[in-house]
């Protein structure tokens, strides 16, 4: 599909935007979903972008989603920026864009959730137990909602694009899944929405963790292919750059997550640590092949 640049239109009701979302698919024409929390930057952009190639129509909604975080999670705190987020996505070619409220969303006594496969309750699962119950849930809303016939999810989230991955397969959905690779600042830093919680100086210890993964995807590509040495090295790397803790530095199949003692084709290494009180994560594709 070619880019074209048009103006969004903001709905805050769920059901209108899906009447829209339907007028369009009724005209023949291929609706594509960006799912974000707002606080948009590039990476989300390239997402639209990546969309745009496949689709006649990109929609992109708009919701901190409240059942994802935890107790003592930023939910409060999570950036809240709908005017300056619309009028970047005017830039990239959105028809449409679903901001709601919680209660527009869930609405009350809202008690159904999607509880997420197994691949949820790794890593992320085991800091967030919670998290991808709401992720699961309210993904599966919002592509039931844009009927979306593909959707785009960024590969910095990877553990993320793996239980949705799941979930559309699992429950049938017709949507396309598709992963955007990371966009990363000009020194490797992963470009995320959190960021702009640290400090100069936080900033600066937060490039371990990019500096830590290029050097193990080097590493696979010189010939190492002893999974439990390479997640050695990247956890003691991790150590000297300074990260105040370090929940998980792994080597994994690329669609399980379960450890690997050998990098085969498809594996990844993931990372997630603090800065200061800011939580970050980050991961590299290890296929020695790339």
């Amino acid at each position: 599909m070619s880019e074209q640049i048009t103006r969004a239109t903001v709905i805050i009701d769920p059901l209108t935007f899906q009447r829209q979302c339907l007028a369009w698919q009724r005209q023949g024409e291929r609706v594509g979903m960006v799912p974000t929390m707002g606080a948009l930057h590039e990476g989300h952009l390239s997402l639209v972008r990546v969309c745009r190639r496949h689709c006649d129509r990109v929609v992109v909604s708009i919701f901190v989603n409240p059942s994802q975080f935890g107790p003592g999670e930023d939910f409060e705190r999570y950036p809240r920026t709908l005017e300056s987020d619309v009028a970047a996505l005017d830039t990239v070619g959105v028809d449409a864009v679903l901001a709601p409220a919680p209660i527009d969303m869930y609405g009350p006594g809202f008690s159904t959730v999607v509880q997420p496969a197994h691949v949820a309750q790794t890593l992320e699962g085991q800091f967030r137990p919670s998290h991808y119950q709401g992720v699961t849930t309210v993904v599966a809303k919002l592509l039931n909602l844009a009927r979306a016939d593909v959707a785009v999810f960024g590969q910095k989230d990877y553990q993320q694009l793996a239980v949705i991955r799941q979930m559309v397969r699992e429950l049938n959905m017709p949507t396309e899944i598709l992963m955007g690779e990371t966009c990363r600042e000009s020194d490797g830093l992963a470009m995320s929405s959190r960021n702009r919680y640290l400090t100069a100086e936080e900033r600066k210890r937060a490039l371990a963790i990019s500096r830590a993964l290029f050097a193990c995807r080097d590493r696979v590509r010189r010939g190492e292919r002893d999974a439990r040495e390479l997640a050695t090295n990247l956890m003691q790397e991790l150590i000297d750059g300074g990260l105040d803790s370090i929940d998980y530095a792994v080597i994994a199949d690329g669609q399980t997550l379960a450890s690997l003692d050998q990098v085969g084709a498809g594996a990844v290494a993931l990372v997630a640590g603090h800065v200061g009180k800011t939580r970050l994560i980050d991961n590299v594709l290890l296929d020695h092949a790339s």
